[in-house]
Parts: structure tokens; C-alpha cells; sequence
């Protein structure tokens, strides 16, 4: 096995430098121009020419994310720098282990230039966690999780039958293991029929045959007439010659099964997940046949105890229900059984007696009160009682058809005077009648309104004419003017309001102009 210690790594004696003058790879000058593609394509030879092959490399696991085509992508980091990695699917199969972020572990590859991006990767083919082997490491992440999910729970662990007829043996045809098992079940329990189910139990494939084997056993039992107890194991072994009893797809079967399942898998310090999963389990294959099956010397053994405790018990009973049988024989009924009946006969005769001299006595009694009745039954003429009594019924209850006709009438003209009354009365009617009401009400104000507006609009009309030829404007229309100070707008109505200078506004018809006072009095205007 490979060296658990990373190796230290010793640069090769060449530079990049040296790589980019070998006879095949393109040379660049110091003024040449070369490309994107050109220069990384000289990057990926240099460092295919200064790096060996495979490498190993320590670091801790960073931003591992499993891929659905099943490649897997992660980082590698230290303190100082950080290394893209890729893991091909074929690589990612053979993992035994789940790799996590945070996990220190050693990577095995070869470095290379991905060229599309331009970034060197390391391609791993081989991940072992630092400290602690792989296989170790897979163990006890399936141990966990089975743990949590209740695979070891014992709770749900079968109990072995006592004496089993028929059991499985599931294992290597060609190992010790299995003639171990053989030879012990022939020598312990030689009546048991045993079915061997031959499968691989190391290397590639075997724990999906030891699985399938269990789930077929458990199809095929009813067929079978019936397996009481399976076996699955194998002889010793290093932990990887026994990984095939850890994997999950055997502890499932094994949980799943409804045979109940002896695990014997290598040693006594060997511990598989097979074991912990299954029903019972046992050190060794050898120690695996042996609780499977009873000793039969000891079973005979014992049923010769248990034969001849039941031969004195019988005796003993025996024994205490003859003499309970001879003291019951004793007494006087069983020496002289017919003096019993007879004793019985006499004791019913006496009974049956007893019984028609009373039944006797009762049916004179009631004939003679019947005597006494009679004659006052026949003076009260009991069928003449009620047939009067039903003429009576009879005309009284055609009294009460005749009145109970006339109420019903009565009823009804009474009833179809009130509908007629709620007819009148009825709130519809009213509300009918309203409705129409209000409808001419409506249209009367309408018109009303319509009428108003017109009558608005007409008198608007003429106030305004009265306004326009009331207004100044119109005034102004007719050649006059409006003198206003310019300050404050207030009109001039006499000259006296005027000064010197003052600044003035005068309107006109179609505008205003400004002028300055010069001469408040114009005398000037009239001397020579």
C-alpha cells in the first residue's frame, strides 16, 4: 500500500524555460506576438515537461461538489495557496470513503492546463484522508449514518427459532469458512437440512452478490418450504479483504430481511457493519453454525429428562386419581346406585301427587267464582250495553262530520275574504301605485326644471347686454378716454389732482398709453 505521509516534492532539473526549447514545441521570442491559445498551449508544455506524472498532494478539502454526470470538483487549500482539483466519475466509483469540506486528506494526480479557461488543475485518481486510512475513515461514516437511520437498533433484531429445519449459507463455496460451517452443523445438528448459496466474498462485485443473494433467498423461501436461519460470512482476513460484509447495500439486505441473519465474519476482533446490522452476531463462521443450531446429544439428552419427569408425573396422577377413585367408589350411591332412583322416583311420585291435588283445588275455586258471576253478567247484558253504546257513537260522529263540513267552509269563505283584504292592503299594490306617483312627480319636475333653466338663461342673457352697455368700455367705444395715475391706477377727475411731472396712463378703446404732465394750466398754448 502507498505511504500514508505525503512525499516531499523535488522540482524537476529543467525550467519552463528549458521545457519551451524542446525540438517539438513552439519557441517565442522577445518581440514575437503570440496568441491566447499559443501561449497556454507553451504554459501546458512547460508543466508537462518540469512536473513528474503523478503527484501527491496535502491539503484540506474546499467547495467539494459531487457532480450529476458523477465527476466531482473541489479545492485544495493551505495556508497559503489554493489548488483547483477534478476526479473523473471512474475515480469518484472507487471512493470508500464520502470526502467533506474541511477534511485534510492526500491527493494522487497529475497537474495539467485546462485551456479553455487557462487555469492549471490537478486531475486526482486517489483521495486518502490524513490520520486515519480510507477504508477506516468509509466505516465510520456508514456506521454513523446507519446508526442514526436505526439499522443497529436492537429492537427490531429477530429472535433465532430453537430448531431450525432448514438454513442458508450464504458464502464462498471454496473456503475454509464454509467447510468449518458444513462440518459443525453435521456434528452439532445432523437433521438440519442445510441450502449453500454460493457467492464471491472479496473483490469487485462481491458485496452486490452477497446482497442479491439475501433478497432472492427471501423470494424463494415460501418455495423452498421454508428457511428458518441464514448465515452470512467468511473466513479471516486484512479489512480489505472483508470490506465487501461493510458496504451499505449488504446492510440494507441484511436489515431488510425477513429470514432472520447470523453474521460470522473473519475473527473474533473483527467487526463488519454486517454484524452490527444483523440479527445475531457471531465470532467466527464456526461459532455462527454453532448458535444457529441446537446439540442434538444435549437436545436428546434432554428430552430423555423431560420424558422420564413426565413418566413419574403420569404415575403420580395416576396413582392419586385411582385412590381418589376408590374412596368415591366407597360410599353408599355408587355400592347401591338403584336405591338412589328409587328414592328419587318416590320423592317425584310424592311431587306429582302434591301437584294435582292443588291444581285440583285452584280449578274448583275458579269454577265456583265463575257460578257466582255469571248470573250478573246475563243481568247486565253486556252486548246490548255496547250496541247501544255504538248506535250512540255512530250518530255522534255524523253530528261532528256535519259540523266539522260546515266549519271548513266557513273556513274557506273566511279565508278568501282575507286574501282578499291583504290583496287590496298588500304593500306591492301600494308600492306600485307609489312608483307610478313618483314617476309623474318626476317628469313633472323635469320639466319644471327644463322650463327654470331656460328662463335663467334667458334673463342672464339680457343682464348681460345691460352690462355691456351699462360698462365704460362702451363709453370708451364712443372716442372718450380714461386718465389714470400711473401710480397707484387711480382715475383723474379734475386737474387739480394733476402735478408737474406726475406720470399718467390713458385709456383708450383698443389701448393705453403713457405721458408726462409738463404744464398742468397749458397757457402756453394759447400766447403768441
Amino acid at each position: 500500500m502507498p505511504s500514508r505521509d505525503p512525499k516531499p516534492f523535488a522540482p524537476s532539473s529543467h525550467s519552463p524555460s528549458a521545457a519551451c526549447g524542446d525540438a517539438t514545441a513552439p519557441t517565442a521570442t522577445a518581440k514575437q506576438t503570440l496568441t491566447v491559445t499559443e501561449l497556454t498551449r507553451l504554459v501546458k508544455k512547460a508543466i508537462d515537461a518540469a512536473l513528474p506524472r503523478t503527484l501527491r498532494v496535502l491539503g484540506e478539502i474546499s467547495n467539494y461538489k459531487p457532480h450529476g454526470s458523477g465527476h466531482v470538483y473541489f479545492t485544495l487549500k493551505d495556508a497559503g495557496s489554493e489548488l483547483s482539483c477534478v476526479m473523473w466519475r471512474s475515480a469518484a466509483a472507487l471512493l470508500k470513503f464520502k470526502p467533506s469540506d474541511g477534511m485534510e486528506v492526500i491527493a494522487t494526480g497529475s497537474v495539467d492546463v485546462f485551456e479553455r479557461s487557462g487555469r492549471y488543475q490537478l486531475y486526482v485518481q486517489r483521495i486518502e484522508p490524513r490520520g486515519v486510512g480510507a477504508l477506516e475513515l468509509a466505516f465510520r461514516q456508514l456506521k454513523d449514518k446507519l446508526e442514526r437511520e436505526g439499522l443497529f437498533d436492537p429492537a427490531r433484531k429477530q429472535p433465532l427459532p430453537k430448531f431450525p429445519s432448514r438454513i442458508a449459507l450464504v458464502t464462498s463455496p471454496t473456503g475454509a469458512a464454509v467447510r468449518d460451517m458444513l462440518r459443525t452443523l453435521s456434528r452439532s445438528y445432523p437433521c438440519v437440512e442445510v441450502l449453500l448459496v454460493p457467492v464471491r466474498v472479496q473483490g469487485e462485485g462481491a458485496a452486490r452478490e452477497i446482497a442479491e443473494a439475501i433478497r432472492r433467498l427471501n423470494l424463494v423461501s415460501e418455495s423452498l418450504g421454508g428457511v428458518d436461519v441464514m448465515i452470512v460470512g467468511r473466513g479471516g482476513g486484512s479489512l480489505e479483504d472483508l470490506w465487501a460484509f461493510n458496504e451499505e447495500l449488504v446492510a440494507r439486505a441484511v436489515f431488510a430481511s425477513r429470514v432472520p441473519v447470523i453474521s460470522g465474519v473473519g475473527h473474533e476482533v473483527d467487526v463488519t457493519i454486517c454484524d452490527l446490522v444483523a440479527d445475531v452476531r457471531a465470532a467466527t463462521p464456526t461459532a455462527a453454525a454453532e448458535l444457529a443450531v441446537p446439540v442434538l446429544n444435549d437436545v436428546q439428552e434432554d428430552l430423555g429428562l423431560r420424558r422420564r419427569g413426565l413418566s413419574r408425573a403420569v404415575r403420580a396422577l395416576v396413582e392419586l386419581e385411582t385412590r381418589s377413585l376408590r374412596s368415591v367408589a366407597q360410599r353408599s350411591p355408587f355400592r347401591e346406585p338403584r336405591l338412589l332412583v328409587r328414592r328419587r322416583e318416590q320423592v317425584l311420585d310424592e311431587r306429582a301427587a302434591g301437584m294435582s291435588r292443588e291444581l285440583g283445588s285452584r280449578i274448583h275455586e275458579l269454577r265456583r267464582r265463575l257460578d257466582r258471576v255469571e248470573p250478573i253478567v246475563q243481568r247486565l247484558a253486556p252486548h246490548a250495553w255496547l250496541a247501544s253504546r255504538g248506535t250512540r257513537l255512530h250518530e255522534r260522529s255524523s253530528r261532528l262530520h256535519l259540523v266539522m263540513a260546515r266549519r271548513i267552509h266557513e273556513m274557506h269563505r273566511l279565508a278568501d275574504q282575507s286574501r282578499g283584504r291583504l290583496e287590496r292592503a298588500s304593500p306591492l299594490a301600494r308600492v306600485l301605485r307609489h312608483g307610478e306617483r313618483t314617476d309623474y312627480l318626476h317628469h313633472l319636475l323635469k320639466r319644471g326644471m327644463t322650463a327654470a333653466g331656460a328662463r335663467r338663461i334667458q334673463r342672464v342673457a339680457a343682464l348681460e347686454q345691460l352690462l355691456a352697455a351699462l360698462s365704460y368700455r362702451s363709453v370708451l367705444g364712443r372716442g372718450y378716454t380714461i386718465t389714470r395715475l400711473k401710480r397707484g391706477r387711480e382715475v383723474v377727475r379734475d386737474a387739480d389732482r394733476l402735478r408737474d411731472g406726475d406720470r399718467i396712463i390713458t385709456e383708450f378703446r383698443d389701448g393705453e398709453t403713457e405721458s408726462q404732465v409738463v404744464n398742468r394750466t397749458q397757457r402756453e398754448l394759447f400766447e403768441d
